[in-house]
């Protein structure tokens, strides 16, 4: 009788010890409802983009013109109760352009701080290669200190604070490329490919079918930036075992060994394969990490973070099937 006693008081403490992630399940699931209203396919980007909100991260989407970049972006922004800016980035764009400037007030004969569009909650950058490489600068400082700093008074952003970036891989006359340093700002960077021929029809139907509405009006807002915070706190709390720990380390440290690649990742990219390792788990209702998470957040992770040697380039060897072979080499922790 004592004994099983003590055993139902060891499973209520293991009960009590466990994360409730139902709140964040199921906003999830709201958020991903409203995205499908417009967004035909394209699953594994709506879950990035998910998971990079809920982990704390930017990310930086690339594809083709048409391929609904944008209209994502926008549409996630929408399902969230946060202020959300969009800037398109153009060669003539400078820093206070997207930051602000000081203006002088007549009335008070003193210089006024007038923000610029980054001060927001979601801010989507249309084509962030096009602007110069001083006002990505100002752009990048402001993703990684979450502060802007002008005359001397320090501006902090509010929370939470994401930008999702898009950028064309095709055309690069009149494009300012993102250096490697900059590039490791992103969490993420999303490959979007084209849709098959059942998604295209899909898609041409659902435009029929809108007469005189917008995609936007069809979208609600169905979580608040209070919410979000908290679930990326309960996010932070998830369990996850040394040796897992150690898994997610080789594969990092073998980037850095590889032949076919020329640079590898830095510490910068293992700490991003925790936290969205943890997010992945969380969004499918987990309180610990496995190994599948960790796969699943480490291409994404790591193939804007790599360069891939002249050589095995022009073979058209990519750093997702270097990455990819990697991960098959490296031992799963049992």
């Amino acid at each position: 009788m004592e004994t099983e006693k003590n055993e139902q008081t060891s499973e209520n403490i293991a009960f009590e010890n466990r994360i409730d992630l139902s709140e964040l399940q199921e906003s999830v699931f709201k958020i991903k409802q409203q995205l499908q209203k417009v967004i035909v396919g394209q699953k594994d980007m709506m879950d990035l983009l998910i998971v990079s909100l809920l982990a704390n991260g930017h990310v930086l989407i690339e594809g083709v013109p048409g391929v609904a970049k944008t209209i994502t972006a926008k549409l996630l922004s929408r399902t969230i109760d946060v202020d959300f800016s969009r800037i398109q980035f153009t060669p003539d764009l400078m820093p206070s352009d997207i930051l602000g400037t000081s203006v002088y007030n007549l009335q008070t004969s003193e210089f006024e701080f007038k923000k610029g569009p980054i001060f927001s909650n979601m801010i989507l950058i249309d084509e962030i290669n096009r602007a110069p490489a001083k006002t990505q600068a100002a752009m990048f400082e402001v993703m990684e200190e979450k502060q802007v700093t002008i005359d001397g008074s320090t501006y902090k952003m509010d929370e939470p604070f994401v930008v999702l970036a898009t950028q064309n891989p095709i055309e690069q006359e009149g494009t300012y490329r993102l250096p490697e340093a900059q590039l490791d700002r992103f969490l993420f960077k999303i490959n979007i490919d084209y849709p098959n021929a059942e998604e295209e029809l899909e898609i041409i139907t659902r435009e029929q079918s809108l007469k005189d509405k917008t995609k936007i009006d069809q979208i609600e807002k169905v979580v608040s930036g209070v919410k979000i915070m908290e679930f990326r706190s309960l996010i932070k709390k998830i369990s996850i075992e040394q040796n897992l720990l150690k898994y997610i380390a080789n594969i990092v440290v073998n980037t850095r060994s590889n032949s076919f690649l020329y640079l590898g990742a830095s510490p910068r990219a293992s700490i991003a394969i925790l936290g969205a390792s943890k997010a992945f788990a969380a969004i499918e209702g987990r309180d610990f990490v496995t190994p599948e998470d960790i796969k699943r957040a480490t291409i994404p992770v790591l193939q804007h973070r790599v360069i891939v040697t002249p050589e095995r380039e022009m073979e058209g060897l990519t750093s997702k099937q270097i990455i990819e072979q990697i991960i098959e080499a490296v031992e799963i922790p049992r």
